[in-house]
């Protein structure tokens, strides 16, 4: 919108007003999160490429987005927090400039995004979009590069929730198992476990053959795995009411720690240990009637295998 009210210096001194004031917010907001213990980090994109598996690219031409769908940032993490608001004043001239071309009616081009999920990634035009938000703008015209992944990616998410949900889409997708047992919700709270439990299903599949002398299927195996391992230990979890001792976690998280405990158990014990017992010695261990019990718990279990 053009601003005919501010000529001249008058318009110099609004521009160098409207940086002050952004890059006070920024200040304030850094604030007020560190006393909440709340990241205002802006997300680096190499950081999520590196960690999210992309299926395939596809360029979707020029679209206008949502500007508060923009979470991230190519190159201009650090000068930016999650807001888009200033971090540092080396930014100054670049986003004056921005602003001045706001203020006088000047068209930008397009900013240049990747798409992921449901957010977007500024590749060019960092300045634009912090300057947009800070104008209240609703919608910015992008050159849009999307990246296929699996599962979803909203603004808000945690970086590890987003893994997660690609993980257990990946998971889902390999072993078919919503298509076998439609009830099954295998959900783990941490990155990587998904990894672990593909890994157990291999290991109960070579078990499988071994003992049947013959190849056995990744269908079956799966149901057997399922079958005759997770559920049996679920079923310990839920008659022990295990998972009130450890608030925001899920059976399956409890499942993958109490299958490492039980290893341990096995290994220090040089015999076979019922499922319930482990269940039962991991949770007097570990249970959150101490802060530090989930913490703890991974110490440890770093510990002996460093030894």
């Amino acid at each position: 919108m053009v601003d005919h009210h501010f000529p001249g210096s008058n318009l110099d001194q609004k521009i160098r007003r409207d940086f002050e004031d952004a890059y006070s917010k920024g200040f304030r907001h850094m604030l007020r999160s560190w006393f909440a213990q709340r990241s205002t980090r802006l997300l680096s994109f190499d950081e999520v490429r590196i960690r999210l598996p992309v299926r395939g690219t596809h360029y979707l031409g020029v679209r206008e987005i949502p500007v508060d769908q923009i979470v991230g940032s190519v190159a201009r993490y650090q000068d930016f927090d999650n807001y888009f608001l200033p971090l540092h004043t080396h930014t100054r001239s670049r986003w004056e400039r921005i602003d001045r071309a706001h203020l006088t009616d000047v068209i930008l081009p397009p900013i240049e995004v990747y798409k992921l999920g449901a957010v977007y990634f500024v590749k060019d035009g960092n300045h634009r979009v912090s300057v947009a938000r800070e104008r209240g703008q609703v919608y910015v015209d992008a050159y849009v590069v999307e990246m296929d992944i699996a599962g979803e990616f909203h603004a808000g998410d945690n970086v590890d929730d987003v893994i997660r949900k690609a993980e257990r889409a990946d998971f889902e997708e390999c072993t078919v198992l919503k298509r076998l047992y439609p009830d099954a919700d295998i959900n783990l709270t941490l990155p990587a476990g998904y990894g672990k439990l593909l890994e157990h299903i291999r290991v109960h599949r070579w078990f499988m053959g071994e003992e049947r002398k013959a190849r056995v299927s990744w269908k079956n195996a799966v149901g057997s795995w399922y079958e005759e391992v997770y559920l049996p230990l679920v079923c310990v979890i839920r008659e022990n009411q295990i998972l009130k001792e450890f608030p925001k976690r899920t059976e399956a998280d409890l499942y993958l720690w109490i299958i490492e405990h039980l290893w341990y158990l096995k290994e220090e014990a040089d015999e076979e240990v019922p499922l319930e017992a482990a269940a039962k010695s991991f949770a007097e261990k570990y249970a959150t009637r101490t802060k530090c019990s989930i913490r703890d718990f991974f110490q440890r279990i770093f510990y002996r295998r460093k030894r």
